[in-house]
């Protein structure tokens, strides 16, 4: 178990205590290098590199520039680990040789990538949606907890954070971030108050200029409230936040969104793929209100921050 050092090591130097999630087909290059610039902790999914020529050009993009502005080791990078994801082993041959400091795996056990991202230094962080999954984490040698609560975005859980943090924390005192429906400053604290050291913020952030998005997309985000969000397991096989205005529009029926799909991560940037025309958000997204640069965003969330008086 990696000690709270390496907690400390996280948050000293963040603006806030927030890692900006890693969402497919939302975050790349653009959007991790301003949120490292701002002050925060950024991330992105490897699967967003439609080739693993263009990860390989990702990866020393965000690492150089972040390291020019004096914010090396300020981003993580996101591994999905089940069985049926092809590019696993190509990609953590880069991972290797970039050498992110965190490096998240979701939907499968962190062992896969533990020994060799160890080897280089680096941490793994395991995404979980539940107290099982946590316990096996640990089990496998995770270096810290992403609790990913009821009401995120995308793949979402189905646990209060309340209980959630509660019961994790009874059993593991290492790094732990909490992710579902946080879109505050408020909520930022609250996550602290709970137990989290950081919190998982996603959908403030789709609509950033610097996302990969649509503005079509941004601008359905800064229209949705909470009563648009819709959790189904028929995109993907797995239980996902998504905007209703978009499954609306992909022709999904309330009888189709009661289906469970076979889950698939094989080609995951196949035409074919429904989740390439229906956008997720969490449950948060009422607080994202205009289309703002990360700058922006983050100068806003600061603010609110201030406005509280909490003392970090």
């Amino acid at each position: 178990m990696v000690d709270r050092l390496l907690v400390e090591e996280l948050t000293s130097s963040l603006k806030l205590p927030v890692m900006v999630a890693p969402m497919f087909l939302i975050s790349g290059p653009d959007l991790v290098i301003a949120v490292g610039k701002a002050g925060l902790l950024g991330a992105f999914p490897a699967p967003n590199a439609r080739t693993l020529a263009d990860l390989a050009a990702w990866l020393p993009r965000i690492a150089g520039e972040l390291e020019d502005v004096g914010k090396p080791g300020k981003w993580a990078i996101n591994m999905i680990v089940h069985p049926t994801y092809e590019r696993f082993d190509a990609e953590l041959d880069l991972i290797c040789q970039y050498r992110p400091r965190i490096v998240i795996t979701a939907l499968g056990s962190p062992k896969r990538p533990l020994e060799r991202v160890h080897d280089y230094g680096g941490v793994v962080f395991s995404d979980v949606i539940d107290v099982v999954q946590a316990k096996k984490a640990v089990d496998a040698g995770a270096d810290g907890l992403i609790l990913v609560a009821h009401g995120a975005g995308g793949h979402t859980g189905q646990y209060s954070p309340f209980a959630f943090v509660e019961e994790v924390r009874s059993f593991w005192d290492g790094p732990l971030i909490l992710g579902g429906a946080i879109g505050s400053a408020r909520a930022i604290r609250a996550a602290q108050m709970l137990g989290a050291d950081l919190a998982y913020m996603g959908t403030r952030f789709i609509a950033a200029r610097e996302s990969l998005v649509s503005d079509s997309n941004r601008e359905m985000a800064v229209r949705a409230t909470m009563r648009d969000i819709v959790t189904t397991a028929a995109i993907t096989g797995v239980p996902a936040n998504w905007m209703r205005e978009s499954l609306d529009a992909a022709g999904f029926t309330p009888e189709m969104l009661k289906q469970e799909k076979k889950i698939d991560f094989s080609d995951l940037h196949s035409s074919t793929k429904a989740w390439k025309t229906v956008w997720g958000a969490g449950q948060a997204v009422g607080r994202t209100r205009a289309i703002q640069t990360v700058a922006e965003i983050v100068a806003d969330l600061a603010a609110e921050d201030t406005a509280l008086g909490v003392s970090r």
